[in-house]
């Protein structure tokens, strides 16, 4: 097996096994010198406007993530950079589910898309790729504020409850992502994708804790405006990375709505323009928003509402017990009365954990089908079932050996053979019993003595519930690499013919080449690319105020002009592209 690269950053080297799975190679030939032209066209532009849209930290950001206008930057590069704030950086292949993209962001790394995105998709891709999550995520990140916010939402995350349906609808939202940026996509393919995700967003149900933090990293990290309403500025990911949306989100037709917790309300779909945006006054404000639904999640909750969420996810989660035992596994039942939970029953394998680590000897070896809790006090005390020593549980005739009676205040009765009791310090923690008849105050049996042995659970109170076992090496973590993979292109002579002449202007630009190499290629482009207008671009910028090649840039400005005559589509590119090679633009 290929041993995990950390790139000399320490975040990256802490990273859990669990997490590394989804981490692929970034390859040093994976981009063509396209791509790295169409790099450099979208930074020139984001530069040229987010320089005064964006949040101020997004320019000098750049320097300190790593990045440069000229060239698609190495993940070395960017750890190297993150690094001096505490961060670092991975490569991934295209979307990544929720509550592992979150994982990453508690443990301060940030994931990259390897891909970029292709020409047709240059304005805005509906797939995650390199220009969104370096150019977007990591210049904002410099900002001492805002990194700690990312890193909190991250842990909030991964403890947040997921369904099926989540898991659903990412693998539909990455099928269809991949399908859009794949060249020559059968039409109807797309269709049958779009229809899908549009099912799955019909029929979620109630939203998961997941889906609703989902919402709230959207309006935020990936399309978050600051400041006020009137002159709002862009930190916002989506946003910083997309050429197109980043200028029409300032018109007054997106309504701007200040952000609060209210922004769980509003869905996202990935594949549109956004409709709405929120303002958030200060970096701050996004961490007090998030603490506030922090507040009302399973894991602070705990209780009925927070066991309910765990039995609707299906998914192994944890049940912290008030003397901070954890069990997990999947919870099957539970019942409650006046004074709260009384009983749960999980199924499956199950283990137990104290602050985050298994137990020795009490993993899923020793609980293969489930397990069962009591909580509760004991009858005639105010004390917890775990809050007896063994001195006072032994003055109320608990000890180990047979035909052994407790009650608890609650009604509930537990008759049976008592094997052996075992504590947490001065606390109890479990009855073994080699038989037990556990009857509710009606008679109902709980569980009866003909089932056999019974290694029985025990506290007062259910103080936390979260998704995802306490120790991440006990389970699988659910979230497993989707079998839809990114299509890698596959290129044809003509299609290398374009990239050496991407090669050769950028050599020319770097002055290893004579500008006299531009003219022949130049009459490659027009006679065999006739749908080429980046290549033109990087022409008219490249001779533009040179003497010798004015007749040159002239005739590239015309044939620019006659493309946006006849290819309508490409107006704004050019014309943007244009304005910045007018502008004289330093990119410092």
């Amino acid at each position: 097996m290929k041993a995990f690269q950390d790139f000399n950053n320490e975040q990256v080297k802490r990273l859990p096994e669990h997490l590394r799975k989804y981490v692929v190679d970034q390859e040093d030939d994976r981009y063509t010198p396209v791509d790295h032209a169409l790099w450099r066209y979208v930074m020139r532009q984001n530069y040229s406007y987010l320089k005064d849209t964006a949040y101020y930290p997004y320019i000098p950001g750049l320097k300190k993530a790593g990045l440069t206008i000229e060239k698609i930057p190495s993940l070395q590069e960017i750890n190297d950079a993150l690094a001096a704030i505490g961060w670092g950086a991975v490569t991934v292949d295209g979307f990544i589910p929720p509550a592992a993209f979150m994982e990453y962001q508690a443990w301060r790394v940030l994931v990259i898309a390897v891909d970029i995105r292709t020409l047709e998709h240059i304005e805005y891709t509906p797939a995650p790729d390199i220009i969104h999550e370096s150019a977007g995520h990591a210049p904002i990140i410099s900002d001492v504020h805002y990194n700690r916010f990312l890193s909190h939402l991250g842990a909030v995350g991964t403890k947040a409850m997921f369904s099926r349906q989540d898991h659903e609808l990412y693998e539909a939202i990455r099928s269809l992502s991949i399908l859009k940026e794949t060249h020559g996509a059968d039409p109807k393919s797309v269709a049958a994708a779009e229809e899908w995700l549009a099912h799955c967003q019909q029929h979620m149900g109630a939203p998961s804790e997941m889906a609703l933090l989902s919402r709230l990293q959207w309006w935020t990290v990936e399309y978050g405006l600051i400041g006020s309403l009137e002159d709002p500025k862009i930190y916002g990911a989506g946003l910083l990375s997309s050429i197109g949306e980043s200028t029409s989100c300032m018109r007054p037709d997106v309504k701007k709505i200040p952000y609060t917790l209210d922004a769980v309300h509003y869905p996202y779909d990935i594949t549109k323009p956004q409709p709405q945006l929120f303002v958030t006054p200060t970096f701050e404000n996004l961490l007090e928003v998030l603490h506030q639904f922090e507040s009302s999640m399973a894991g602070s909750t705990g209780g009925a509402s927070g066991l309910q969420k765990a039995m609707a996810s299906e998914q192994i989660c944890t049940v912290v017990l008030d003397h901070g035992l954890q069990v997990c596994g999947v919870v099957a039942s539970f019942l409650e009365d006046d004074d709260g939970v009384r009983w749960i029953m999980t199924q499956g394998p199950t283990a137990l954990c104290q602050k985050d680590k298994a137990l020795p000897g009490l993993g899923v070896e020793a609980f293969p089908e489930g397990c069962h809790i009591l909580l509760g006090q004991w009858k005639d005390s105010r004390a917890g079932l775990h809050q007896l020593d063994e001195t006072a549980l032994a003055a109320r005739g608990i000890t180990p050996g047979p035909d052994r009676r407790c009650a608890l205040s609650n009604g509930i009765t537990l008759e049976g053979d008592i094997h052996q009791l075992a504590f947490q310090g001065q606390q109890l923690e479990r009855i073994e019993f080699a038989a037990v008849d556990i009857l509710q105050p009606d008679g109902k049996v709980l569980h009866a003595r003909q089932q056999g042995r019974l290694n029985l659970i025990v506290g007062s109170a259910i103080p936390s519930v979260f998704c995802g076992a306490a120790d991440k090496s006990l389970f699988d973590d659910g979230l497993h690499l989707s079998h839809k993979k990114t299509q890698k292109p596959i290129y044809s002579e003509q299609d290398l013919q374009y990239h050496q002449a991407f090669a050769t202007i950028r050599s020319v630009r770097e002055g290893m080449r004579g500008r006299q190499e531009l003219y022949g290629t130049w009459e490659i482009i027009r006679e065999q690319f006739p749908n080429d207008w980046l290549w033109a671009m990087e022409l008219a910028e490249i001779t533009a105020g040179e003497e010798t090649d004015k007749s040159l840039h002239q005739d590239v400005r015309r044939h620019l002009a006659n493309k946006i005559t006849s290819s309508p589509q490409y107006e704004k590119l050019i014309k943007d592209g244009l304005s910045i090679i007018d502008q004289k633009l330093v990119f410092e």
